[in-house]
């Protein structure tokens, strides 16, 4: 089972640990505030009351052998900036870090975080995209320039074969999978016969752009 240790459990990591756990991980969970981890108690393998910025206090708890650790200290930059500098002091390698500015992301990334997270930043996108997108029912960045979106069908793909409205010639965009939200029956790699129903939602993955130029098409795509 791998395992990973988050290191700040305020709301983001406090969450996070919840994700991790329903998702089969290990989670050890470190914080100063002895009421935040009798909180995440219930989530975690084992849950410490102690402060990464003393890295002693990190080696003590054997931070060195972990193989993830996720650093979720996010209201205080100089709490968040020296635990990272421990944790990579201490050799782990793979290490996620919630940012709370571009300057702070920075930071980290020069400290050699492995990954960094901006939530308030993400979520804003998602949300704005929602609100530009009806259709839209899920984004997920795939790799630089590529999504993965849950899409609602047009209206006029609906009673027409996946082969009739041919994104892939048309867009460039790929239909990786259909959720048919009535039965929860899902079609991976679905043929072009398939046929569109209502209920359907269509998972297509494709740059942004030709995925924006799809839905900018609106019915008449």
């Amino acid at each position: 089972m791998k395992q990973v240790v988050v290191i700040g459990v305020g709301s983001f990591g406090f969450y996070l640990a919840k994700e991790l756990y329903k998702r089969g991980f290990e989670v050890i969970a470190i914080d100063k505030d002895p009421a935040r981890i009798q909180e995440v108690q219930e989530v975690a393998v084992q849950a410490i009351v102690a402060d990464s910025t003393d890295i002693d206090a990190l080696r003590a708890l054997g931070i060195e052998g972990a193989e993830m650790v996720v650093l979720g200290v996010g209201t205080s930059l100089s709490d968040s900036i020296l635990t990272a500098l421990n944790i990579k002091d201490l050799g782990v390698s793979k290490v996620f870090a919630k940012a709370m500015s571009e300057e702070h992301g920075r930071i980290l990334r020069k400290i050699g975080v492995t990954d960094i997270v901006f939530p308030e930043k993400d979520l804003a996108a998602v949300v704005a995209r929602k609100f530009d997108n009806p259709n839209m029912i899920d984004y997920i960045p795939f790799i630089e320039g590529y999504t993965i979106v849950e899409l609602a069908p047009l209206e006029d793909f609906i009673g027409k074969k996946l082969k009739e409205i041919n994104l892939t010639n048309r867009f460039g965009i790929q239909v990786i999978a259909v959720k048919d939200v009535l039965s929860d029956n899902v079609n991976i790699v679905p043929t072009g016969d398939y046929m569109i129903k209502d209920s359907d939602v269509l998972v297509l993955l494709g740059a942004q752009e030709s995925i924006e130029r799809l839905q900018a098409k609106g019915p008449s795509a």
